[in-house]
């Protein structure tokens, strides 16, 4: 049973049971007001902890914020981008949920804390006073009434009736403290139910509001989390499909290092043991250099570098090659010495020795000897197969039949193009495929290959060309326009390319993706989308001349390339390309694309006239890419990428030296470029370059000595070895440079790259 009701006219009796009723509400009103304040002391507690933690979580998305991931190349794919930014979309979200529950602990105060702290001492407070009066004037009737009981009889009746009266006026003033003490008792029992309650659920309302806040939050950063999760499948698969391109290349470069030693036409590289003479009787020592010789300007850049002391450089120095001859072992006791003559220092002879005699045979080459020199020209699937696939009639009777068979039997087969036959069946019918007298063979109605085996055996005849389907001389542009640009500008740059391939190789290329269309028409039973499809024929119809983890890195942007190629097949092969590039609207000159400008400074020297600043570690050029292997992806990926945009202009990608690549070619490729308007006397020439220009270009190719010319477009100079001009400049002794593109030329005293399509001769 509960707490017994306190009757007003009890307390005119005040019997002990009226007091054990009264002490029993008066426990109950101590449990409450210790229940109060130990609740009072958890929420300041909870509070703190709730403070803490949000410090905690706001530093957490502190650093979340500001990491950023570095990335091998130079563009990331868009599923890169999305994984670089995600960090930040982490610390937003982070820092938005903080916001909600700082504002709760704001709330928990006010609609908590104050009511139920207010409530013990304005309320609880006032009955403990009330009690303690209550007693203290029990205390004094009790006493005066004693008093009053214990005065003689025999007082006279004046002192007896006033002391009556006091002790009358001093019941009536307990009776009504008692009055006044039991009502306060029973008001707070029955307040306690609603004024502690009450704070109580507006503490439950506030943290159900913050919880709501977070699944708002979590609902709004679903979409995010899906995409996000299709971004990481995509990349973890090309992860998968790039490491084991690399491992293979690694394995391929262990067993023939030197066929892959990176050497090019304008450069050569790696270390030297140079001979450095002492006065006796100390003799001399032997300095190991990292060194690059320059062809062109025969300067050797030569620079100390210490594995042993952590990696430490030391200055370089440069010298200028007159000519070099082996240094035999009965005139120096070393292998692989070289005795190189110097031309800024008469008389001076260095003498350097290799690391090996294939080292040796490098050196001697690249500085003029006459040792061979082995240079790899790239793997063939057909070499390593022994497989003779060709782009001739047979191929496309190949094609065709592979199409016609695969679309029949199995266009709904789960994996279609993923899932592999097996490796002797398949080279087996690539065999019988190539052979002339097989030609009439229908694969729609043969039972002895089955479709997985046909899918697989089509691909390896893609793979197994001599040069693949869409070309080594276009896929430094195709890889370029992946990497840039709008989507739009994106669509235009692949369709100008295609219509540059070989008659033959662009309507090869055009059968598959109107059969790639079609089977991707059918992914909700076949699984393959665009995107996966993507994945499957980017490395088989695209693939660098050289192999080289740099060319791996760029395995991602091939799949950006064929997504393209299958989701636009009709307009990119049924219609020529109107313009490649569009020309811009504005009646005024723009200047047209430097076709040499900001090229990778791996791919041409830097200084030409200032071998000093030539730094060595970009005068190396690496090799343009490795034969790749399919990527992996997800199944259920419907992302196709071919439509998102890349951060990397176009312009941007690097080009080996001798690619001559037309100027409409680098424009619709995606590259920030300048060009002649429309209507301008210049926009009709050929590749967007001055009337002028292209009529030289007219003319047989010949040395231009000491000639002038003049300047049509503004330039700025992007290194010291290029000249800056405005309009109309005039430039003296002008002649073409090796590089392609490019002249040579004078300008006020100085001397320097001149653009040539900048420029119209005098």
């Amino acid at each position: 049973m509960g707490l017994h009701p306190l009757e007003f006219s009890e307390c005119y009796l005040d019997s002990p049971s009226f007091r054990e009723k009264i002490k029993s509400h008066e426990a109950e009103l101590d449990k409450t007001n210790r229940f109060i304040k130990e609740l009072y002391k958890d929420g300041k507690n909870l509070i703190n902890a709730t403070k803490q933690l949000g410090m905690a979580q706001r530093k957490f998305a502190q650093n979340l914020g500001e990491f950023q991931f570095e990335y091998i190349g130079d563009a990331k794919t868009d599923d890169e981008k999305c994984i670089d930014e995600s960090l930040q979309e982490f610390s937003s979200f982070l820092k938005n949920l903080e916001d909600q529950r700082e504002l709760m602990m704001r709330n928990i105060t006010e609609t908590l804390m104050k009511p139920l702290e207010k409530f013990r001492k304005d309320h609880l407070g006032v009955v403990r006073a009330e009690r303690k009066r209550y007693e203290k004037e029990t205390e004094k009737y009790y006493s005066s009434l004693e008093k009053l009981l214990n005065m003689s009889a025999k007082k006279k009746e004046p002192q007896l009736q006033e002391a009556d009266l006091q002790v009358e006026n001093v019941r009536l003033h307990f009776q009504e403290e008692s009055l006044e003490y039991v009502c306060k008792l029973q008001e707070i029992q029955e307040r306690k139910k609603f004024e502690c309650v009450e704070p109580m659920l507006a503490f439950f309302q506030t943290v159900f509001t913050f919880y709501h806040q977070g699944f708002e939050l979590a609902k709004d950063f679903d979409h995010y989390k899906r995409a996000l999760q299709i971004n990481i499948q995509n990349t973890r698969s090309r992860f998968e499909g790039a490491r084991s391109e690399v491992y293979e290349l690694m394995k391929r470069i262990r067993e023939a290092p030197q066929d892959y030693r990176q050497t090019s036409a304008i450069s050569f590289e790696g270390y030297l043991y140079v001979q450095e003479k002492r006065p006796p009787p100390f003799g001399s020592s032997w300095v190991k250099r990292y060194s690059t010789f320059v062809k062109e300007q025969k300067i050797l850049h030569m620079v100390t570098f210490d594995h042993r002391s952590g990696g430490k450089i030391g200055e370089t120095e440069s010298v200028t090659l007159k000519s070099c001859l082996r240094k035999t072992t009965d005139v120096l006791d070393r292998r692989f010495c070289l005795e190189l003559d110097i031309t800024d220092r008469p008389g001076t002879v260095l003498t350097v020795q290799a690391l090996s005699e294939d080292d040796h045979k490098f050196w001697m080459e690249a500085m003029g000897g006459k040792e061979p020199f082995g240079h790899y020209l790239g793997r063939t699937y057909s070499k390593e197969r022994g497989i003779d696939a060709q782009l001739d009639e047979v191929g496309l009777s190949f094609m065709k039949n592979s199409i016609s068979a695969i679309e029949t039997r199995g266009i709904n087969d789960q994996g279609l193009y993923r899932v592999v036959g097996v490796s002797s069946k398949v080279q087996k019918l690539l065999s019988l495929m190539i052979d002339e007298t097989n030609i009439d063979m229908d694969l729609s109605t043969s039972e002895d290959w089955d479709v997985k085996t046909i899918t697989s055996t089509l691909k390896l005849y893609l793979r197994s060309l001599p040069e693949p389907l869409m070309t080594y001389g276009l896929y430094k542009e195709f890889i370029s326009l992946a990497k840039g640009g709008s989507p739009e500008s994106r669509i235009q740059a692949v369709h100008c390319l295609v219509h540059k391939l070989p008659e033959r190789n662009r309507q090869v290329l055009g059968l598959l993706m109107k059969h790639l269309a079609k089977v991707a028409a059918h992914s909700k039973q076949n699984l393959m989308t665009v995107a996966n499809l993507g994945v499957v024929f980017g490395p088989t119809l695209m693939r660098p001349q050289e192999d080289t983890v740099a060319a791996i890195m760029d395995l991602k942007f091939q799949n950006i390339v064929v997504e393209i190629l299958i989701e636009h097949d009709e307009k990119i092969f049924t219609d020529a390309p109107e313009s490649c590039p569009l020309s811009p609207a504005a009646p005024e000159f723009s200047a047209p694309t430097r076709q040499s400008k900001k090229l990778s400074r791996q791919s041409r020297p830097l200084a030409v006239y200032n071998p000093q600043a030539l730094d060595i570690q970009t005068v190396s050029v690496m090799g343009d890419g490795a034969t790749l292997a399919t990527d992996e992806t997800s199944m259920g990926s419907n992302e196709s990428v071919s439509s998102q945009s890349s951060s990397a202009s176009a312009s941007e990608i690097p080009r080996e030296k001798n690619d001559h690549i037309p100027l409409s070619s680098s424009l619709s490729s995606g590259s920030n470029s300048r060009e002649p308007i429309a209507g301008s006397s210049l926009s009709a020439a050929p590749e967007s370059q001055p009337a002028s220009t292209t009529a030289e270009k007219e003319k047989p190719e010949e040395s231009v000595t000491s000639r002038k010319a003049k300047a049509v477009f503004p330039c700025e100079a992007e290194h010291d070895s290029e000249l800056s001009f405005q309009v109309g400049a005039i430039f003296n002794a002008v002649f073409k440079s090796r590089e392609p593109g490019w002249l040579e030329g004078e300008l006020e005293g100085k001397r320097g790259l001149i653009p040539e399509n900048y420029v119209e001769f005098m």
